[in-house]
């Protein structure tokens, strides 16, 4: 493993840690909740300092970290008790984390694409022998309809020949403000098992553009984060696709290998798959606290400080273990020893 690899993985991990944790803890200043510690990693201290009444540290394990609440695991009273503010605050602190998790992530991908440029409709290359070229379609040409359906966006274009399951489609372009109609009869690739054609869409540089991508490319992962997790409790998909941490640090050496923007979109993932994962329904996690407070609110009254601290102290147990599974497995995999 490589310097650069390390320090990639510790930047992601604070990356990451610091944009959920900082999420909870500016909601929470501006709620009036007194913010006793923000830490960033775990462990022993590194450094530390106070300010404006918060002491702030950093210590020596990079994984995880906290924003402590006055009032967040006691009964502990005054203006600035976090069990004192309304239902609603106190909703909108525990989901400022995961929130943050996702704004990062539209703000690493919409980097990305702005590097790379967003695609277009107009078609840069046609790769020969491939069904576009022997139809007819050429560079240059810009795809306005396929089947009936006007094309406003490369995403548009694609889902439609993906999912054509190798049947003809018709595909109009403007080529030079004439409009040309082609039948056009995509092929599985080898690869991908997708339905292509053999173009590439022309790129430009677009804040706007990439920043649209950026919000839909991290919803999309979203989406296939959740549909994953609910195949996983149905056991229809394998925990085997799970990794730790250990697997995390191989993914972002692997990354690093082929180039800064894999590395930020490696980084993206993470962060989007950190939110959502801190949102499922288990104690010690924004989704347990969540369950209390959607119960505080069904009730009209909260949930025993003490009780609802041993629950979470049971789930957080229960977290440990887990990651030292996953991570024995991540180590069995990598065959690191």
């Amino acid at each position: 493993m490589t310097i650069s690899t390390i320090a990639a993985s510790v930047i992601i991990f604070m990356l990451m840690v610091l944009s959920h944790e900082f999420g909870h803890f500016i909601v929470a200043k501006k709620s009036g909740v007194t913010v006793e510690e923000f830490s960033i990693g775990m462990g022993p201290k590194l450094k530390s300092w106070e300010h404006k009444g918060t002491n702030y540290s950093f210590r020596i394990f990079p994984i995880g970290g906290y924003v402590k609440m006055l009032g967040e695991e006691d009964k502990a009273e005054g203006e600035g008790s976090y069990h004192r503010k309304s239902l609603a605050k106190r909703i909108s602190i525990i989901l400022a984390g995961p929130i943050m998790n996702i704004i990062l992530a539209i703000l690493l991908f919409s980097i990305i694409f702005f590097i790379m440029g967003t695609p277009t409709t107009v078609i840069d290359t046609v790769k020969g022998d491939y069904p576009a070229a022997l139809a007819g379609i050429k560079p240059g040409d810009r795809v306005v309809n396929i089947d009936g359906h006007r094309i406003n966006s490369w995403d548009q274009l694609q889902s439609l020949v993906s999912t054509s399951q190798q049947e003809e489609i018709e595909i109009s372009v403007d080529r030079n403000g004439i409009i040309h109609t082609y039948t056009v009869f995509p092929v599985t690739d080898s690869q991908t098992g997708q339905q292509v054609i053999g173009i590439t869409p022309r790129a430009e540089k677009s804040v706007i553009g990439a920043i649209g991508l950026g919000v839909t490319r991290s919803f999309a992962v979203i989406g296939l984060m959740v549909t994953y997790l609910a195949e996983l409790v149905m056991g229809k998909a394998s925990a085997e696709d799970v990794v730790g941490a250990v697997g995390v640090i191989q993914l972002v050496n692997q990354a690093a290998k082929t180039g800064i923007l894999n590395v930020m979109f490696l980084a993206a993932f993470l962060s989007l798959n950190l939110g959502v994962i801190n949102l499922l329904p288990i104690p010690a996690l924004d989704g347990g606290k969540m369950v209390f407070l959607l119960l505080e609110g069904l009730r009209g009254k909260p949930i025993d400080i003490e009780k609802e601290g041993l629950i979470h102290f049971i789930g957080f147990v229960f977290l440990i273990m887990l990651i030292i599974v996953i991570t024995w497995k991540d180590i069995s995999r990598f065959n690191l020893f």
